[in-house]
């Protein structure tokens, strides 16, 4: 593909979301600096802790330049990845995410989802998990648990509210890498 993604590696498990990628022939490059972002051709935000992963993005001055590659390239959120692309934090997608809407790390959980654009069902891990609570009309659900969207998509900016990553599901990232061939 030749193709290079980043993966934002100030917490999370970054390592496994590059091993993904490069299943699907990408390449990957650890972002921690604003100067990691220079001739990616998308980034993909993992999961962590939100309140530590907005910390580092201030602390590293990510916040502009990841908005600003958000603006013209594909952008993936997993998880607290998701609650970083909202309105209340880097702004990237048009809807507000819930922290720990599932519950506390006890009320993780495992389910099996239909995801729009992907063929079959997604095996999705939700660990401490948020959901959408609310989203602006340009925002598709791609995905919901029990009434609540956990997978959304405007333009090239995607978020899933579990971790791919954790079960070595690659069509998630798929659908990050077929943004490029647009």
């Amino acid at each position: 593909m030749g193709r290079t993604v980043g993966v934002l590696a100030l917490q999370g498990d970054f390592a496994a979301h590059a091993a993904i990628l490069r299943t699907l022939g990408a390449a990957s490059r650890e972002v921690r600096v604003p100067a990691d972002l220079d001739g990616i051709d998308a980034l993909v935000i993992p999961g962590g802790e939100s309140t530590t992963m907005t910390l580092g993005i201030e602390r590293e001055g990510l916040g502009d330049p990841i908005r600003e590659l958000a603006a013209s390239k594909p952008v993936l959120g997993t998880c607290a990845g998701l609650i970083m692309l909202d309105q209340k934090h880097l702004g990237v997608l048009d809807m507000v995410a819930e922290r720990n809407a599932f519950g506390r790390q006890v009320r993780s959980f495992e389910a099996d989802l239909d995801v729009t654009g992907v063929d079959g069902r997604v095996r999705a891990v939700f660990i401490r998990a948020p959901w959408v609570a609310s989203y602006g009309p340009d925002v598709e659900v791609l995905a919901e648990v029990d009434g609540h969207p956990v997978a959304v998509r405007t333009g090239t900016a995607l978020a899933v509210a579990f971790h791919p990553e954790l079960t070595s599901e690659a069509r998630i990232h798929r659908l990050l890498l077929d943004q490029l061939n647009r």
